[in-house]
């Protein structure tokens, strides 16, 4: 008796659950849905549920006036992802497995700069970067971006070498490794989930940045990042009927950061789960 009655919870379960990933997801789907529709579709009293009758016109608008966006936004994240990734390894390789002093009041800053609101640091920022005439430049968006990945990512990378046997680096320097070769040829190779883990979340802390992009590009068109292009095609007077040009940037915006989460979900899982070892 007491089957049936756990088969009916389990189907109950199942059927909420669908239902809250269904209302959840609706948003994406209708922004795909729009954004093969024409403007009088969207703005009909009826809404098409489908994108019957589409068009693929608001993909051409958006890469005409958005193109360029999405590969400043592109350039940026990647940069910043790589530069993260090269000061975030040797850092957390240092405070695990090298015993440098001041470790532990080290890590506590880095906890506490993630407390700062991002408003205080796009000041501080623009104080250090407008002497030296950065402001408007990709470099600005990089460093400022890196800024906040950089303590993120030690911490997931200390979290995980802190498992890393310390025998290997011992072992490694008795055979003439020294602590540069054993970090080349030892950690970084057993760590790629981590680093993956780490790169991911600096790419997309620097893919959806808006904060440092209005506070350090000073209206630099050039260097203009997806997420305020976004922000002024839909502000733009001649663009606010244009919605299928504004649902199809928003869909090419959403793509680089649906591919990678698909590509490296895997990675990401392994590298959040290594770094649950205590210290």
């Amino acid at each position: 008796m007491t089957r049936p009655a756990e088969g009916r919870r389990s189907r109950g379960r199942t059927v909420i659950g669908a239902v809250l990933v269904a209302v959840m997801l609706f948003p994406l789907y209708w922004m795909v849905n729009a954004s093969f529709q024409t403007n009088a579709q969207i703005a009909a009293r009826s809404p098409s549920w489908l994108p019957l009758g589409g068009t693929l016109a608001g993909y051409r608008d958006a890469l005409a006036a958005q193109g360029g966006h999405l590969l400043t936004s592109l350039l940026v994240a990647t940069a910043a992802t790589a530069l993260t990734l090269l000061v975030a390894a040797p850092a957390a390789f240092g405070l695990t497995l090298l015993r440098v002093p001041g470790g532990r009041p080290l890590l506590f800053v880095l906890l506490i700069v993630q407390l700062i609101p991002g408003i205080v640091l796009a000041n501080a920022l623009y104080r250090i970067f407008s002497p030296l005439g950065l402001l408007g430049t990709p470099m600005a968006l990089i460093l400022s971006d890196s800024t906040l990945s950089v303590p993120f990512a030690v911490l997931i990378l200390r979290a995980f070498m802190v498992s890393i046997p310390r025998e290997l680096i011992e072992a490694a320097g008795i055979d003439g490794a020294g602590p540069v070769r054993a970090f080349l040829t030892i950690v970084l190779p057993v760590s790629r989930n981590a680093l993956i883990t780490a790169g991911l979340f600096a790419f997309l802390f620097a893919w959806g940045d808006f904060l440092f992009a209005t506070s350090l590009n000073l209206g630099a068109p050039r260097w203009t990042p997806i997420t305020v292009g976004l922000y002024d095609f839909i502000g733009a007077g001649t663009n606010t009927t244009s919605w299928n040009a504004v649902m199809a940037t928003a869909v090419l915006a959403s793509l680089p950061v649906a591919a990678l989460l698909v590509i490296a979900q895997r990675y990401v899982a392994a590298g959040l789960s290594a770094g649950a070892v205590k210290d």
